[in-house]
């Protein structure tokens, strides 16, 4: 939190600037951002926005991060971990989709096209991860209170899914196994992949009730883990 003046001054208009640029992506989308309209929109000069943000692509991170840091918000609000895991997974899902739909621009910015010549840095990581972090502590509490099958065991496979992703993949237990693992990454990107062909228009013509559709997918994908 800022605690001087100075520092709310430029927290406040570092929020005005990423303000201004989420408008900037709905009207023009990411790859046509441009640090000149913001300051213009703000009536700054472009020089005094460069203080904030050197560049372009550090003010697509920042909206990049923020977007993550938001959708996972809205995910973890969702979440009772008191409640059974199916139910979990699917607050979490459904909160997912929502977030999307209520904020399409900045979803397309996450998993829509790629912006020509940015590639994200690191730092956006520990943002992105954390639904999947939400879904893997889902799956190893179900495993934890015996709530998943018996895995079928063997030997871990090092060079099929690295060692970070088991850690967030409920650790290790002897419900999770490789073949678990597998399905429950499938199940992640299953639900993006769903949210996207809606909010991109892509089942227009095949699904006729979004909402019905959209539980009955996500039934089946907690299915596939075992949950």
């Amino acid at each position: 939190m800022p605690t001087t003046a100075r520092e709310r001054v430029r927290a406040e208009l570092t929020a005005e600037i990423t303000d201004a640029a989420r408008r900037q992506l709905a009207e023009v989308g990411a790859a046509a951002l441009s640090l000149r309209a913001v300051a213009r929109e703000l009536g700054m000069a472009s020089s005094a926005l460069y203080r904030y943000f050197p560049s372009r692509d550090d003010l697509l991170t920042r909206l990049i991060i923020d977007g993550y840091d938001a959708l996972g918000a809205a995910a973890e609000a969702a979440d009772d971990a008191s409640a059974p895991p199916r139910q979990r997974w699917l607050a979490v899902c459904r909160a997912v989709r929502s977030w999307a739909s209520r904020h399409p621009h900045e979803y397309a910015l996450l998993y829509g096209s790629p912006v020509p010549g940015y590639a994200a840095p690191r730092d956006t990581v520990p943002a992105a991860a954390r639904v999947g972090v939400l879904l893997g502590r889902i799956l190893g509490d179900a495993a934890r209170h015996g709530a998943l099958p018996e895995a079928a065991g063997g030997s871990r496979d090092p060079s099929l899914i690295s060692d970070d992703t088991v850690a967030v993949l409920g650790g290790e237990h002897p419900a999770l196994d490789d073949d678990v693992r597998l399905r429950a990454l499938l199940a992640w990107s299953a639900i993006y992949g769903t949210v996207s062909f809606e909010l991109f228009g892509h089942f227009v013509g095949s699904v006729l009730d979004g909402d019905r559709y959209f539980d009955r997918a996500m039934s089946e994908l907690a299915a596939l883990i075992g949950i």
